[in-house]
């Protein structure tokens, strides 16, 4: 087990440099043309691809980093560049984590190389969870999948929501209920091939911030995928869905846990990392407002409203990233999160990418609030941070239910 430090290695130093050059060179000249575009960055995405970061080497890298610090380090760079950018390139990862945590050897290794492509023919993959009427709240979820022994199929029906890169997706990871009276219980994960008859995009919604990350409806209409396509094989979802009838009938027990929740589990400080890229982002655009801007012949830094404003956004900023931190290495390293700290971790983060872009606006005055600077672009950006992959509202519910010892559905 690797100790918990604060301190990257000589690896994790040149690999932040490198990502932070990355960002610096390449994402934040492109973030406002592809924020008013509102389309998926592919020229991008391919240059990430080309240099080895959109790839399956690098997140495999990162993913088993024994301190746990690899992906929350690499997505703050990312997203200290642009978050729209940034998701449209770490967005397939999300699919990817869907597979790595639910899905036999075999499945990993035919199935996750196809959401990458390579450098010459960039590829995005798309985890699809999310419905017009299940949310937050998993257990409502509609979209049924139902297994024809005859052909050993499975069929898919249902429409999903919110999923980035939906639609457009070579590969796509679906979310369904195969036994609706187990409640959340009762999901399973289906990869759904490229080029798969009944998949079709819905609408692509236009969005407040992540402007340049595609998010759309997926509908699945009579869509058949072969058995092999069920996450982790048929006879590990009939054990699990047999457990999970045997504990309902003796009143409950102890909780199974369902396919998407283990993908949302293991991406919640991933996320907060995201946010912590975004804030840090802002509170350097205002940091260097400050200290050049001047008013009544001296820099506004000066002034004790401006300079508290930046002392609290550091602030903030720093434990944000602890948090995150000791969450990712917790992960990795086995320990249970006893007191809900991944979603703690997402909580704090992503309130704070909120609370210090909107300084940074205030900070900038009138500049801030123009398309001139890019923190009117990032306090937009921040808002999906308290919505997606579990709302603020929905971490505090879970750190609460920890806390006090009860299940979380």
């Amino acid at each position: 087990m690797a100790e918990f430090t604060m301190e990257l290695n000589d690896e994790q130093k040149e690999v932040r440099d490198w990502l932070h050059g990355f960002a610096a060179d390449v994402i934040r000249p492109a973030a406002a043309e592809w924020d008013e575009r509102e389309e998926t960055p592919w020229p991008v995405i391919q240059e990430a691809a080309k240099v080895g970061i959109y790839s399956l080497d690098f997140y495999a890298q990162q993913y088993f980093d024994p301190t746990g610090l690899g992906i929350p380090m690499a997505m703050e760079e990312l997203f200290w560049g642009d978050a729209g950018i940034a998701l449209s390139i770490v967005g397939t990862g999300l699919a990817a984590v869907g597979v790595l945590a639910n899905g036999t050897e075999e499945q990993i290794g035919t199935w996750i190389p196809q959401m990458y492509g390579d450098q010459n023919d960039v590829k995005v993959a798309a985890f699809c969870s999310s419905e017009p009427d299940a949310g937050s709240d998993v257990a409502s979820m509609r979209t049924r999948a139902v297994y024809d022994e005859a052909t050993d199929e499975w069929v898919l029906n249902g429409t999903k929501t919110w999923a980035t890169n939906g639609g457009i997706a070579n590969v796509h990871v679906v979310v369904a209920v195969v036994d609706p009276e187990l409640g959340s219980k009762g999901h399973a994960s289906f990869i759904v091939p490229p080029g798969t008859a009944g998949l079709s995009q819905g609408q692509k919604f236009k969005k407040h911030g992540i402007r340049a990350s595609h998010t759309a409806e997926v509908v699945l209409d009579g869509v058949r995928v072969p058995g092999s396509c069920l996450l982790g094989g048929k006879e590990k979802l009939d054990e699990r869905l047999a457990r999970a009838r045997e504990r309902a009938k003796a009143g409950g027990g102890e909780r199974v846990k369902n396919a998407a929740m283990a993908t949302f589990e293991a991406s919640r400080p991933a996320v907060g990392a995201m946010a912590v890229g975004t804030a840090r982002a802002a509170y350097e655009v205002a940091l260097d407002y400050a200290t050049t801007r001047q008013q009544f012949g001296r820099p506004i830094i000066d002034n004790q409203g401006v300079a508290f404003q930046l002392a609290d956004m550091r602030t903030q900023i720093d434990a944000a990233r602890l948090l995150v931190w000791r969450a990712s290495w917790m992960a990795v390293n086995g320990r249970p999160f006893t007191a809900a700290e991944g979603s703690m971790s997402k909580l704090f983060a992503s309130e704070t990418a909120k609370k210090v872009t909107g300084q940074a606006i205030q900070i900038l005055g009138g500049n801030g609030y123009t398309r001139e600077y890019p923190v009117e672009r990032m306090h937009r950006d921040s808002a999906i941070y308290t919505i997606f992959e579990g709302t603020s509202e929905i971490q505090r519910l879970v750190i609460a239910r920890t806390l006090a010892g009860m299940p979380i559905r």
